[in-house]
């Protein structure tokens, strides 16, 4: 899969989570080993899983040192086993160990976001529904987390607050109901931008139809009654998209995927994943 975060900002993102680690430079390293010692560090798994995270573990190394030389095994988005080898560096001792740790880190979390989010793929195989996540990531690391998703084969939904016209409970009670914040929106959004409506019961789906929403979403919801709201919508309006959120997990998510939703967004994908165990290893070489 193309990764498609090589972009100013993701290197400014990188140098700063350097400077947190690093600071004025690796003092253990520094006074154990020598200056100009070289070595390959071997990046190995330790759990199976599916590997997210390649290039960016390529960005923290090159950010470093760009005469280390970096020789991927595997790409981003396969399924591999423990003992893996996923990558080898190569070159100064001193630098493979200074991004060694922001390399791990980020390899094994976007990998672990890319298992779990194929995890949930593989339970609703077969049906005609999108799996995609939400908004609940870890503050500046929203890209890169939002790419392990895609990884895992799920896809996105909005990326923040700026892109979609998402009218929640909260904005509802504010404009005095879902009629007139569909009719606000839609007075101030261009025609290229869709309105999507949270919704809780069928009342509500009802106004959501009337207000000309594009996509309704049904919230914590039973399945015999998201059953019946998704069935009333596509009947009144078959060009509406419908949205299943809340109470979405591994048994559960079947089961609303087969009550005729469209989409299920699952917060669980970024905010509550187990990290891909993955190591390096050195193999010294010389010094120079």
């Amino acid at each position: 899969m193309m990764f498609n975060g090589y972009n100013e900002g993701l290197i400014e993102s990188i140098q700063s989570w350097l400077k947190e680690d690093v600071g004025s430079g690796d003092i253990t390293t520094a006074v154990t080993i020598p200056f100009g010692h070289e070595s390959k560090g071997i990046i190995h798994a330790k759990d199976s899983g599916i590997i997210a995270g390649i290039p960016v573990a390529e960005i923290v190394f090159q950010i470093v040192d760009p005469s280390l030389t970096f020789i991927s095994h595997v790409e981003d988005g396969q399924r591999v086993e423990k003992g893996t080898i996923l990558i080898e560096v190569e070159g100064s001792t001193h630098s493979i160990l200074t991004g060694e740790r922001l390399a791990l880190n980020l390899l094994q979390r976007l990998s672990g976001i890319a298992t779990r989010t194929r995890s949930f793929i593989e339970v609703i195989d077969g049906l005609p529904v999108r799996l995609v996540d939400t908004r609940k990531t870890t503050p500046g690391h929203r890209m890169l987390e939002k790419y392990a998703v895609r990884v895992g084969g799920g896809s996105n939904h909005r990326f923040g607050l700026y892109d979609a016209v998402m009218i929640k409970d909260n904005h509802i009670k504010g404009a005095g109901g879902i009629l007139q914040a569909v009719n606000r929106a839609r007075q101030q959004i261009p025609h290229t931008m869709k309105i999507e409506v949270e919704t809780e019961n069928l009342h509500q789906v009802s106004e959501a139809l009337q207000a000309g929403a594009d996509i309704i979403m049904l919230d914590n919801m039973t399945n015999e009654l998201m059953k019946e709201a998704a069935t009333h919508i596509k009947k009144e309006a078959p060009h509406v998209i419908v949205e299943a959120s809340g109470n979405v997990n591994m048994m559960t998510i079947r089961g609303i995927a087969q009550s005729g939703v469209d989409v299920i967004s699952v917060g669980r994908l970024t905010y509550s994943f187990e990290s891909l165990d993955i190591s390096l290893d050195l193999n010294a070489k010389k010094e120079r």
